[in-house]
């Protein structure tokens, strides 16, 4: 039994002898207030209506709050997108999902990872399963995925420290009680790429239920040498432990090999032009290799109709290399290039448990949220740095269709390094309801404890910050589907960056960062099934590390930013056959006094002024439907340098859907329908991502 197995294992037991701690509320309304659904859902399913004020719930409104609250009550801006959109734009990783979501750019994340701008904040770690951490540097496959969940603006009180934009939530598929289907998929680009899809639900039991979710995918595109292939495989189990208790329980293995890609170089301030097949790697060696366990358990026992508890348990394990030949710029006929093999480790285990408590007093409604989180998490990063003729650690090459790069080597490892993160997290929010009026408020106590080695130098460090992260809401409800809201929320980020594998002496000497984010916006549930949302916000940084201006020797917390925007969205079924997802988002971020990032005054990078996108799917009969997307992007800097620019852009995307019978169907997916060349993302000005041209996706799906 290999030892991830075995701990896996001691893990799923000790969540079993969890049972009689907390859970999340349970849903107490009669089966007959469940109002029917049509067959494609782009909201959130579930919906129920239990007449008493504030409760007409969207289950999935918890994800922002950890209690049974209505997404139309929940005061922040969150962005969804559920596995029946999903399917429909045959979607199969979290970076392709994410393009269709205003507000969220991409960064190309060195070829090997994801990584993210919220509103203008960068992360490679804000990515959560479930509501738990999930944060090494890997790319995310949805084949076990229900739905992908942004909430925007900083929130520590629910997710802790990070998130200073927003974080990205996926909610995972579970096994169904009294449920008995099989499902398959398989589809295939035009580029050769495909992907087989599985997912198998059987009731062992009346009360307990197994599901299994696999994958099997090829990747493969306009890129010259790229290729990859991904393996996941998922099984859920649900029980019922008892009348209120029920047990979740899951483990995920995915394992991701593919080519590291890192884009081209730019030239005069603009992606260099006529290379956009060319591989700026060395075939054979650019490759990035991972595996991933994630395994997670929970318990959810409610005490009464208005008194739950909730205690989850996850164990994730993270192994990565990668290595890369990459563009460092370019002077027109030749291209500077450099290299190394990155290697990281990281093992979490996370424990969260938490007491929902709603109570009626004196005509005041209150929803009260206690809850405690602790972590654990070892990480380790080693780096060797090719080398070239003479042991230089660049080379350069001619600009050709395919680059000759020039011999090189491994050098001895230039970095090792070993950290440990121990986090206590305790938190208490109350949730008010005077009438027309609600308030949300709460705190959010963290201990944070990090230690790190140079293992080269034996240079250790060390630090211990406890912060207070406070979330203030108020909440004007006119009408059930209908809220009008105000909010403030902090959240913090240590010095160390957002994967903690080394503190400097000089990191450690300094206060974490802070973001803090103000917000007004609008919530309204159309009709079931159709909602539309509008925000305007604020998100300040501040301890932002920059050079004093008076010692150039020494470093001081003077740097801060600022972003503010608009953002409009509408989401569901706006008529019967008629079903969109569709978004619009206005930024502008600057630097507002000089900092390590740069000068006053320069705009954030990767941060476009204008965002749309719009799904829709029409149903034209009961058998035969048509999908139409669109993205626009504006233009954006690459990075900080504001002195390369990405241009803007439109793509646009269409689907047709054929049901032959009702266990079989076929899908036809275009992506870039009209062959538009863009460059959607960045990492700096010399890793510049070009966009597949014009492909389309031929799929059947089977459920029986």
């Amino acid at each position: 039994m290999t030892p991830v197995l075995r701990r896996s294992m001691l893990l799923c037991g000790s969540a079993l002898m969890l049972a009689p701690l907390p859970a999340f509320a349970a849903e107490t309304a009669d089966a007959s207030a469940v109002e029917e659904r049509p067959a494609r859902d782009y909201l959130p399913n579930e919906i129920v209506v239990t007449g008493a004020v504030g409760e007409y719930a969207v289950e999935d409104g918890s994800s922002g709050t950890k209690t049974p609250t209505p997404l139309v009550d929940v005061p922040q801006t969150v962005t969804f997108i559920t596995d029946d959109q999903l399917e429909d734009q045959s979607i199969r990783q979290l970076g392709e999902a994410l393009r269709y979501v205003p507000g969220v750019s991409l960064e190309t994340g060195e070829g090997h990872r994801d990584e993210v701008f919220i509103r203008g904040q960068e992360s490679t770690a804000d990515f959560y399963l479930d509501g738990l951490r999930d944060d090494a540097q890997y790319y995310r496959s949805l084949y076990n995925v229900a739905r992908v969940e942004v909430l925007k603006g900083a929130n520590a009180l629910i997710f802790g420290r990070g998130g200073g934009g927003g974080v990205i939530n996926r909610v995972s598929k579970t096994a169904e009680l009294g449920e008995g289907f099989v499902g398959a998929d398989a589809s295939v680009d035009t580029f050769g790429a495909f992907a087989l899809l599985g997912d198998v639900n059987a009731g062992v039991s009346e009360n307990v239920a197994l599901r299994l979710n696999a994958t099997y995918e090829e990747f493969d595109s306009h890129r010259n040498f790229y290729s990859g292939r991904f393996i996941g495989i998922s099984p859920t189990l649900t029980a019922l432990l008892g009348p209120d208790t029920t047990l979740t329980a899951s483990y995920s293995y995915d394992d991701d090999s593919r080519v590291t890609d890192r884009g081209l170089p730019s030239f005069n301030g603009e992606v260099l032009a006529g290379y956009d097949d060319t591989f700026f790697g060395a075939p054979g060696f650019n490759r990035t290799d991972a595996e991933v366990h994630i395994l997670r358990s929970r318990i959810d026992h409610a005490f009464s109709d208005g008194l739950s508890v909730n205690a989850s348990v996850q164990y994730a394990d993270y192994d990565k290399v990668y290595a890369n030949i990459l563009p460092r710029g370019t002077d027109g006929s030749t291209v500077d290039l450099s290299g190394y093999e990155d290697a990281q480790t990281r093992e979490n285990l996370i424990g969260q448990a938490n007491l929902v408590w709603q109570v009626e007093t004196a005509g005041v409604e209150n929803t009260f949220l206690f809850g405690v989180e602790g972590m654990k998490q070892d990480s380790t990063n080693q780096r060797r740095n090719a080398l070239f003729a003479g042991g230089a650690t660049s080379a350069s090459a001619p600009l050709a269709e395919t680059i000759s790069v020039p011999a090189f080597s491994l050098g001895p490892l230039a970095r090792d390094r070993a950290s440990t993160l121990d986090i206590f997290s305790a938190y208490i929010q109350d949730q008010l309801s005077l009438g027309m009026v609600e308030i949300v408020a709460g705190l959010r106590y963290e201990r944070f404890d990090l230690d790190t080695i140079e293992q080269l130098t034996g240079t250790p460090g060390a630090r211990v910050d406890e912060e207070i992260s406070p979330r203030l809401a108020v909440i004007l409800k006119p009408r059930e589907d209908l809220s009008f809201y105000a909010s403030y929320a902090e959240s913090f980020l240590p010095q160390s960056g957002d994967q903690f594998f080394l503190l400097t002496p000089t990191t450690a000497a300094f206060e974490p960062e802070k973001f803090a984010n103000y917000e007004i916006g609008a919530k309204w549930s159309v009709k079931p099934g159709l909602l539309a949302t509008a925000s305007v916000f604020r998100l300040d940084r501040d301890n932002t590390r920059a050079t004093d201006p008076n010692n150039s020797g020494l470093t001081v917390l003077t740097g801060a930013s600022r972003t503010e925007g608009f953002e409009f969205n509408v989401i569901g079924d706006i008529t019967a056959n008629w079903h969109a997802n569709i978004g619009y988002t206005y930024l502008d971020g600057e630097i507002t006094s000089d900092s390590g990032f740069g000068a006053a005054g320069q705009r954030l990078q990767q941060l476009p002024k204008h965002q749309f996108s719009a799904w829709n799917r029409f149903d034209l009969t009961e058998k035969f439907g048509v999908g139409f997307g669109a993205i626009y992007q504006d233009e954006q800097f690459a990075s900080f340098s504001n002195t390369v620019t990405l241009p803007d852009y439109w793509r646009f995307d269409a689907a047709a859907y054929y049901d032959i019978n009702e266990q079989v169907s076929l899908q036809l997916n275009i992506e870039n329908l009209f062959d538009e060349t863009y460059y959607p993302s960045a990492h700096g000005d010399n890793n510049i991502q070009p966009a597949e041209p014009f492909s389309a996706r031929f799929g059947v799906r089977i459920l029986l």
